[in-house]
């Protein structure tokens, strides 16, 4: 365990608080996960990148992570698009699934322990509400049952919001039927053609928040667990309810800290369709690489609006091409014997030796990715000024330092580094012998056949650079 102590902020205090678990060393975390009725999209991205995240931190400072997603496999939506487009909505459920774990996958997100599904939950489901109706938190109305906001006390806790002023928001139906507007459904009666699932009030099907108070209780166990994650847009009515059914049947605290990342903009308004601002993920990766995307989503702190543009992109595509270029540059410089010595440099040492501590600091801080990205600049740039001096370096605190930093690409943030680009062995000896040509050129001060052989090297995608201790190259990604 590192002695960082882990701190960030909770929205349930609207504070930022030290984090205690439940079980030393352990977390139980929970992470509202998609519903698969279309393509994922960039706002996807943010959450799931985010809670990746997120959990390398808590894994690197120390802690065991459980971590469990849902797909919320049935619900309104998903039968509205099956029915238009001629298809059963498990078969478009699986389908969009499919295309959920894809993008993932390309954006390095790591996969949950667990991912629930709400169709394989259904009797716990009805043994939930069941509870609720027996505490008379809960009442029957023609085959749906609502939950009784109002005889919550702690309703709007989470969202800071007053019930006395709040309105019916997404996904909540206003329905004369309810003895307070706020009331929702913890479960819908079937209607013709719709997927059921017999229950004592009749066939029907969850409502969207039960679900995730049920798989979230029942995968990671018990009352009470550590973190429950989503997207700033779920605090309410969604996160809000989840409390207020949870607590409500067991008369413990559900969740003890919850984590939102914050909405994706453009144009400072947030990314919607209704907008015509909305950017599919399998759109983006036509034209950028996952790798930036991740990059890009990173370099911004979780909690803050992330603007996106096609500028933004294109930064976060030169500074991750940077990192690349800069490690392959120190590789070749490992290469050439006479570039490196076995002297030690205090002061890259002492830098080195708190590398890691900085970046566990940065973690504990409210997971902060942006600064993690600044130390991990900060080190490539103490390791580039020393290569830059022309002189030799200290070899060993130079490749412990690009240890650090791949390390940190690769573990902390998730970006994958880019490895030197090997060169088939025939093909290695014809560049070794077309870098020595130049070299020869130059020194009988052929200058231009040294240039003809530089841009015969740059065809074969070499990169060469000319140093006190003779020439360096690389092959290009």
């Amino acid at each position: 365990m590192t002695t960082a102590a882990l701190k960030f902020l909770n929205t349930l205090t609207g504070k930022e608080e030290p984090f205690v678990p439940l079980e030393p060393g352990k977390i139980k975390m929970y992470v509202c996960g998609v519903t698969p009725y279309d393509e994922c999209h960039l706002g996807h991205a943010r959450c799931y990148v985010t809670f990746d995240f997120v959990r390398r931190a808590l894994g690197r400072l120390g802690y065991q992570v459980t971590c469990v997603q849902n797909f919320t496999d049935i619900d309104d939506k998903i039968i509205q698009r099956a029915r238009e487009r001629g298809e059963t909505p498990s078969a478009l459920a699986e389908r969009y699934i499919s295309d959920y774990f894809d993008k993932m996958d390309r954006l390095n997100v790591r996969r949950a322990d667990a991912y629930p599904r709400v169709t394989a939950h259904v009797p716990a489901v009805v043994a939930f509400i069941e509870r609720l109706v027996a505490k008379k938190l809960a009442y029957v109305a023609d085959g749906d049952v609502f939950y009784a906001v109002r005889k919550f006390p702690r309703y709007g806790r989470l969202s800071k919001r007053d019930p006395d002023e709040l309105i019916s928001g997404a996904r909540v139906d206003v329905d004369v039927r309810k003895q307070d507007p706020l009331d929702f459904a913890l479960w819908k009666a079937a209607k013709p053609g719709e997927p059921s699932w017999p229950s004592p009030w009749g066939p029907g099907r969850p409502g969207w928040h039960i679900e995730c108070s049920v798989m979230s209780l029942t995968v990671l166990g018990g009352d009470t667990f550590d973190i429950h994650g989503g997207g700033q847009d779920l605090i309410f009515p969604h996160h809000e309810n989840e409390i207020a059914q949870s607590e409500g049947a067991t008369g413990k605290p559900f969740a003890r800290y919850w984590i939102h990342n914050g909405f994706v903009t453009v144009n400072k308004e947030k990314m919607s369709k209704s907008l015509g601002n909305f950017f599919t993920l399998g759109d983006i990766f036509k034209s950028h690489d996952p790798r930036t995307v991740r990059f890009f989503l990173l370099s911004h702190h979780y909690r803050g609006p992330l603007e996106y543009s096609e500028d933004q992109l294109a930064n976060a595509k030169t500074q991750l091409a940077e990192i690349d270029d800069d490690l392959q540059r120190l590789d070749a410089v490992l290469k050439n014997p006479e570039a490196v010595k076995p002297k030690e440099e205090k002061k890259l040492r002492l830098l080195l030796e708190s590398f890691d501590a900085r970046v566990d600091q940065a973690l504990a801080e409210n997971f902060n990715s942006p600064r993690v990205i600044a130390l991990l600049f900060e080190l490539l740039g103490e390791l580039k000024a020393r290569v830059a001096k022309g002189k030799p370096v200290w070899g060993d605190g130079l490749e412990r330092g690009m240890s650090l930093l791949r390390k940190t690409l690769d573990d902390v943030l998730g970006i994958a580094s880019a490895a030197p680009t090997p060169a088939a062995d025939e093909e290695e000896d014809a560049i070794v012998y077309l870098v020595e040509q130049r070299q020869q050129a130059r020194q009988a001060k052929n200058w231009a056949e040294a240039d003809r052989l530089r841009a015969e090297l740059a065809a074969r995608q070499v990169v060469l650079e000319d140093t006190p201790q003779g020439p360096r190259w690389w092959k290009k990604k």
